[in-house]
């Protein structure tokens, strides 16, 4: 009988993969990953709460599995707490979401698996994963559930890990995942699913990193597109590009924030129009359904999770460097999210935005 380890979260998702793996015939071990801890940043977390295990255990116990909680909080702290300070002080924008799957999910947690002997690592995200025949290599593509699709933050994952990876969650909607786990009376059957990052549950991202860090950071001068004085800023870590609210500018009309530059400690401010950008560059990529872009390739290109994907060229720079071209402009690029390719629901590849190109 195969082995399988199931993160579970306390929420309904992780909660019906688990029921589904154990139906279809493996020998199940639940485990919540204990990410963080609320008081490194004086706030309560939306996720690894007390309620959050009791809820996982629960289920875990309710289907006559083992169960464990994994302390991973130092590595949560380094791998995904610091990388998004660090992003936010040097004027990008982090996604933590995606740099907890690629770092705690799909690499410490995979190591725990194999010292207990699991075969697969089981998730509750809403995604798929097929095997092509043609290609000899595992393809990563969008749930059936196009409405909770969460591909895009899961494009980091190698042809290894896909190996030893389930998704049972990639065929249904969440309507049924919600009736799955009523009709088996799991605690968690009506549990809100979690909106925020899990460490700023408040939403005030600056005030989180003033608090870890300790740090107090410089106000500074808010700029025009042609170098301007507009006003003073608050702190860098306060803007991100395409922000409108919270400048405290009254300049006549609406502007954005279009650049932060943290050398020179400055806050650059735009019109709607002169927020769009014909292309990107991306570093860090991961490339899935093919091993590398031999020549220019077509695809749908998605610049953040709430994104419809947008027609673009695709070019492979060198190992690590993808230039995408849109067809037409698009609003916002910003350096330190995830740019993700597709091929109508396979996902390509993906990698960390570092610029935009005009």
């Amino acid at each position: 009988m195969e082995k399988a380890l199931i993160a579970m979260s306390g929420g309904v998702d992780s909660s019906v993969a688990a029921f589904l793996m154990k139906q279809s015939g493996y020998d199940c071990i639940g485990a919540t990953m204990r990410l963080f801890d609320g008081e490194q940043g004086g706030e309560q977390s939306s996720c690894c709460s007390l309620e959050d295990v009791e809820d996982a255990r629960s289920v875990a116990y309710g289907l006559g599995i083992p169960y464990f909680v994994f302390n991973f909080t130092d590595r949560f702290r380094q791998d995904v707490i610091d990388r998004f300070i660090n992003a936010y002080e040097n004027g990008m924008t982090p996604n933590p979401c995606i740099d907890c799957n690629r770092r705690l999910k799909f690499d410490k947690l995979f190591l725990r698996a194999e010292e207990l002997g699991c075969d697969y690592v089981v998730t509750g995200h809403y995604a798929r994963i097929e095997y092509d025949n043609e290609s000899g290599r595992r393809l990563l593509k969008k749930a059936a559930d196009i409405s909770k699709d969460q591909s895009y933050v899961l494009y980091s994952l190698t042809q290894k890990q896909l190996a030893h990876v389930k998704f049972p969650l990639g065929e249904f909607s969440k309507t049924e995942i919600r009736r799955i786990a009523e009709e088996n009376g799991f605690v968690n059957a009506k549990k809100r699913d979690s909106q925020d990052i899990c460490f700023v549950p408040d939403g005030d991202y600056a005030g989180f990193i003033e608090r870890t860090t300790g740090k107090t950071y410089p106000d500074g001068d808010f700029l025009s597109a042609d170098g301007q004085v507009l006003g003073r800023h608050k702190g860098i870590i306060h803007y991100t590009v395409g922000q409108r609210k919270g400048l405290g500018l009254s300049l006549g009309k609406p502007m954005y924030v279009s650049a932060v530059d943290p050398s020179a400690n400055t806050v650059t401010v735009a019109s709607e129009e002169e927020l769009y950008s014909g292309g990107l560059i991306a570093k860090d990529i991961n490339l899935i359904s093919v091993e590398r872009l031999t020549e220019p390739v077509r695809v749908a290109a998605k610049i953040r999770y709430r994104q419809q994907e947008q027609p673009a060229t695709a070019v492979q720079l060198d190992d690590d460097t993808l230039s995408v071209r849109f067809d037409r402009p698009q609003r916002a690029v910003t350096a330190g999210q995830s740019v993700v390719l597709y091929d109508r629901d396979t996902v390509i590849g993906g990698g960390t935005i570092v610029s935009a190109c005009r």
